[in-house]
């Protein structure tokens, strides 16, 4: 039901791919009755028999001439269904990892994703061709065969349905291992496309700690336990398929003895011997094809169960009804708010009571694991309060339009995040009618002028996959420009320089302390500089306020802010 869900609306597409298919499939009918008239006129020595066989071969002239069009056609209303089916899936499974809230998302391994996006759309597809296109030629064969047969010969008719319970065995002794075997080695390829993915990313880190022996070892291990899998998979399909069709080819002997008999006692016409033999073989092909269509439905129905995984998931973020901000002042209120994390033991932010006035620059600072991120987290939107609340401009943020509300963010995070194209491309992500001053500029403000300029291709010099031609102080003033043109009513630091030298700090902490004025800022910081300019400090420990004050007044208290020397100093 969920796979016919899928294509919703092309049902005539399959309608009339069948209906053409069944007319240039017409041919491998006609046959066995056109090859049975005339060894029947020829034996029967009936009156015009030449006038007869030509008038039988040109019909089948006909309709095998007739094929081409009609494949053409049956063609072109199946691949357009299936190819435009095909892509809206991934458009769809796109669409809900973009929505699905950031908790869910990293349930989901990126490598995951990947292998569904790409991997089980395209089983579907499979199966989709298999169900709609083999599974009807299937049916269309058989009925035509058990037609043509009752209507000349019930004895016939009843032996071709001895095969049946046969077929309902072999299906039944088969179908579970098959499917446990699909399910198992599906789980372990989307277990070695994360793996993969993890392992190109981390390069770099085992070579400079000369780990790519236990690395290749590990990987290793990975693709033979595919490779273990995918053996026992291909067994239990050989052994299938030889056992029907050892069966199926017995059964065709049987009938030919039995249709000969048949003719010897003259209860049926010599010519009919072929016919029956004929059609036999056509159910035999039929059931055989249908019984191997079994690993491939059992493997793309795996697949659409893998999708449902992503397209069923609920916690979404979901705008519908909410309250659209037009324009944001930047006033922010914690009022006694908490956060677990789903399957955690102990909340990583408690009871956090806190005023942000509009244009106020507030630091958090503490040891790691302090909630200091995760409270970032909860002013993007990624995450709600799962206690207390936290209202925006004096509106709760579960009643807002999360992504009306970002259009006033700018976010620089500690890990840069750039895809692959030019500095220009990830300067302007997202935006438009930008002009070149306000492109250069900004290009200034964020200290990208000296790296630019040293660059053959300037601003079109093209970053690599992640950014990788790039050095981590250069990827973070791109990142910090990409803020900066955003133009926005509040900024998120998350150690924005933290990746930078001295030189490169002094000129971009200048363009975030501009760029802050006028605008509510938050910022993550170990570096005394960046928090002596805070307006408010605030000092996290185990998830709750341990001091907040400006930088004199925590200095004073000679507290937890004064003696951590090691991450501020």
């Amino acid at each position: 039901m969920i796979l016919l869900g899928f294509y919703k609306g092309y049902y005539h597409n399959f309608f009339l791919s069948v209906l053409f298919y069944a007319v240039k499939h017409s041919p491998v009918w006609v046959l066995p009755i056109v090859t049975a008239n005339i060894i029947n006129y020829v034996t029967d020595r009936v009156e015009g028999a030449t006038q007869l066989i030509l008038m039988n071969a040109g019909l089948l002239v006909f309709l095998l001439l007739l094929n081409i069009p009609m494949n053409y056609l049956h063609m072109h209303f199946r691949a357009s269904a299936v190819r435009d089916v095909e892509a809206g899936l991934r458009a769809t499974l796109v669409h809900k990892i973009q929505t699905m809230s950031i908790l869910s998302e990293k349930d989901i391994a990126s490598g995951r994703l990947q292998s569904k996006i790409i991997r089980d759309v395209e089983a579907i597809e499979t199966l989709s061709d298999q169900i709609f296109v083999s599974f009807m030629n299937i049916i269309l064969n058989v009925t035509v065969a058990l037609a043509v047969t009752v209507s000349k010969s019930r004895v016939v008719f009843v032996f071709f349905l001895m095969m049946v319970p046969l077929s309902a065995v072999l299906v039944y002794l088969f179908k579970k291992p098959i499917k446990a075997h699909n399910q198992r080695f599906r789980k372990e390829v989307e277990k070695t496309s994360a793996r993969v993915s993890e392992m190109v990313e981390l390069v770099p880190v085992t070579r400079a700690h000369a780990l790519e022996e236990e690395e290749i070892r590990r990987m290793r291990e990975r693709v033979m336990q595919i490779a273990e899998e995918g053996y026992h998979l291909d067994m239990i399909q050989t052994n299938f398929g030889a056992v029907s069709w050892a069966c199926f080819q017995i059964f065709q002997v049987v009938c030919l003895v039995f249709t000969a008999m048949l003719a010897l006692r003259s209860i049926i016409k010599t010519g009919d011997v072929v016919l029956y033999q004929s059609y036999f073989t056509t159910i035999v092909a039929q059931v055989t094809a249908m019984l191997n269509l079994l690993p491939t439905i059992s493997k793309g129905l795996e697949s659409v169960n893998s999708i449902g995984e992503v397209i069923e998931v609920e916690d979404v973020e979901d705008d519908e009804g909410k309250i659209v901000m037009e324009e944001l002042r930047g006033e922010y209120d914690f009022e006694n708010v908490s956060f677990t994390y789903p399957r955690a033991g102990r909340p990583v932010i408690r009871e956090l009571n806190l005023h942000v006035s509009a244009g106020q620059t507030v630091a958090f600072v503490g040891e790691s694991g302090a909630g200091k991120t995760t409270i970032m987290n909860m002013l993007i939107g990624f995450i709600l309060p799962t206690g207390g609340r936290l209202k925006i401009d004096g509106i709760p943020i579960d009643e807002l339009g999360l992504r009306s509300y970002r259009r006033f963010l700018a976010v620089v995070p500690q890990s840069t995040a750039l895809f692959s194209g030019s500095i220009r491309d990830n300067i302007l992500y997202g935006m438009s009618g930008v002009t070149e001053e306000t492109l250069e500029r900004v290009v200034r403000e964020s200290g990208l002028a000296g790296v630019i300029e040293k660059l053959p291709a300037g601003l079109d010099t093209d970053v690599g996959e992640h950014g990788d031609r790039l050095s981590g102080g250069q990827k973070q003033r791109i990142s910090i420009a990409r803020a900066l043109i955003r133009d926005p009513r509040v900024i998120i630091l998350d150690e924005a320089t933290s990746a930078l030298d001295a030189i490169s700090e002094r000129e971009v902490s200048g363009a975030l302390e501009n760029m802050s004025e006028a605008r509510t800022t938050f910022i993550v910081a170990h570096k005394l500089a960046t928090v002596r300019r805070a307006d408010l400090i605030v000092v996290m420990r185990d998830g709750r306020v341990a001091e907040k004050g400006t930088f004199e007044e925590l200095m004073s208290l000679k507290g937890y802010f004064y003696n951590m020397e090691v991450s501020l100093g």
